[in-house]
């Protein structure tokens, strides 16, 4: 129980990050590095400001904003100096360690004694909750016991989903359109009026803001902030992005934001297991890189010409 658990908590955070990865990857194919970045930026503000005393639940929208500006950042050195996607990413990525640091002090801040977004929510359902339904009637008690134990796995869902509604809303709204039209015909853009430079900027905020989001929940769900901790998450969160798009082949009427959860939970159900079956933790980026290999080669033509 708590393997799937772990499973379902690491899962629905990095699917977050695969909103972003989604955005860059699929729609504007931008080999965004950034991420491996804006992802421990978040982790970092959350950290300093919640030792500050501030309330866990307003460090989210403001770590989103601090991803927006690194994706800007990676997006104005891309379209206005010109310089490739890839080593733009980089750019920002190797500025926002040192960042980081500056920020938060040290390489590692812990913040495990502090309250977060998960020990208020442990702490509704233990004393709203579960008294009021323990006052009713006893037998609730296994019931309350399950709720806490899945207390995280529930106001994750709640976070994941609330935001894959609102990117659905968007891409249908003009501007996610156009966002989709950068990524496919970026000619056409320009023959309508648009800058495309300015959507694709937009679109490489977005996909920050969600990374950084997404590091802002894993501090608090981890208790602290690592400055390593963001090193190969772009790498992940392809692989859920691959993972997610494969299974829309399978179930056509799936949107791409519910297969991406998806993918998000399987491929951190694969890793999950392997850990489970005896595999040492110093050996988790080998399995993390084989797994993205064999999802890349399965999901190619030319293997799929070989198999066929």
């Amino acid at each position: 129980m708590q393997l799937v658990i772990g499973i379902l908590e690491e899962g629905l955070i990095y699917a977050l990050v695969s909103y972003g990865a989604y955005i860059t990857f699929k729609i504007l194919d931008f080999p965004d590095m950034t991420v491996d970045g804006s992802f421990p930026f978040g982790m970092c503000v959350t950290a300093v400001m919640i030792k500050n005393g501030m309330n866990p639940f307003f460090t989210l929208p403001i770590s989103f904003v601090m991803g927006l500006i690194a994706g800007i950042a990676t997006g104005v050195i891309h379209v206005k100096f010109k310089i490739r996607d890839l080593l733009a990413g980089i750019i920002v990525m190797t500025s926002l360690y040192s960042i980081n640091l500056r920020i938060a002090g040290k390489a590692n801040l812990p913040i495990y004694k502090s309250p977060s977004i998960f020990k208020a929510m442990n702490f509704f359902i233990v004393e709203v909750i579960g008294e009021n339904l323990i006052k009713i009637n006893k037998s609730f008690i296994p019931f309350i016991e399950f709720l806490i134990s899945i207390h995280r796995v529930i106001i994750l869902i709640i976070i994941v989903v609330l935001l894959k509604i609102i990117l659905d809303l968007y891409l249908k709204t003009k501007s996610g359109y156009l966002l989709k039209c950068v990524g496919d015909n970026e000619v056409l853009v320009t023959t309508l009026g648009k800058n495309k430079e300015n959507v694709k900027v937009l679109g490489l905020a977005l996909a920050n803001g969600f990374a950084a989001l997404a590091g802002s929940i894993f501090a608090q769900h981890r208790g602290s902030f690592e400055i390593s901790s963001g090193t190969g998450t772009l790498v992940i969160a392809v692989a859920n992005v691959i993972i997610g798009l494969q299974l829309m082949n399978v179930f056509r009427n799936m949107k791409p934001t519910t297969s991406v959860i998806l993918g998000s939970i399987i491929y951190r159900a694969c890793i999950g297991i392997a850990m489970f079956l005896g595999m040492p933790p110093s050996d988790l980026k080998i399995i993390t890189s084989m797994l993205l290999l064999v999802v890349i080669v399965l999901n190619t033509k030319k293997y799929k010409k070989l198999v066929k």
